[in-house]
């Protein structure tokens, strides 16, 4: 293989700011019902992405399977990560829609304790962290309540899946906030 240094000397000296980078992840099983809501929501934001790609953002949407370490991973060199997810919580009505930090979740690790790839996305961050990686300042979760969660289906319960249209708006929202007119 050759050397071409003529592509260096074009871009000697002159740094661009690289464009803000966001990934929406939905995340879940989608063969195991109210589980695959995440990555519903995902299939609905990239569908009404504009052509454009968000007005100059580098957005990118992926649906995901794993947590933990292997999420951490996915996350490295992106500024912003909004990530949808079914969430149980103990009195939450199904198709319930959250809208939480990563800092405004449990950090359930000690439920965790099997094996290290089984750690929780705060834990596996603040390792990425610790050992260099670059991860998003802002992590942002929009959760579906869901209750089945275990069932091998690839259909959602109608009241998660009725909640897909609004978290997906949910997240448009989120990803063009910093463009929008301010409201006097």
């Amino acid at each position: 293989m050759s050397y071409d240094s003529s592509v260096d000397r074009s871009t000697r000296g002159r740094t661009r700011p690289a464009p803000p980078r966001t990934l929406v992840v939905g995340l879940g099983n989608p063969i195991l019902g109210d589980d695959g809501v995440g990555w519903r929501v995902a299939e609905t934001v990239r569908a009404s992405l504009p052509e454009d790609n968000g007005r100059g953002r580098h957005i990118e949407v992926d649906c995901f399977a794993l947590g933990g370490l292997s999420l951490m991973e996915r996350l490295v060199g992106y500024e912003r990560a909004i990530i949808a997810d079914a969430i149980q919580t103990s009195d939450g009505e199904p198709g319930h829609i959250y809208c939480l930090s990563l800092d405004d979740l449990p950090d359930l690790s000690a439920g965790h304790t099997t094996a290290a790839h089984d750690t929780s996305l705060q834990t596996a961050i603040r390792l990425g962290r610790e050992m260099g990686a670059v991860l998003p300042r802002e992590i942002t979760l929009v959760g579906i309540e869901a209750r089945r969660v275990y069932d091998f289906s690839e259909e959602l319960s109608p009241a998660v899946a009725a909640a897909v249209p609004e978290a997906a708006q949910i997240i448009s929202r989120l990803l063009y906030r910093d463009s929008l007119p301010a409201t006097p």
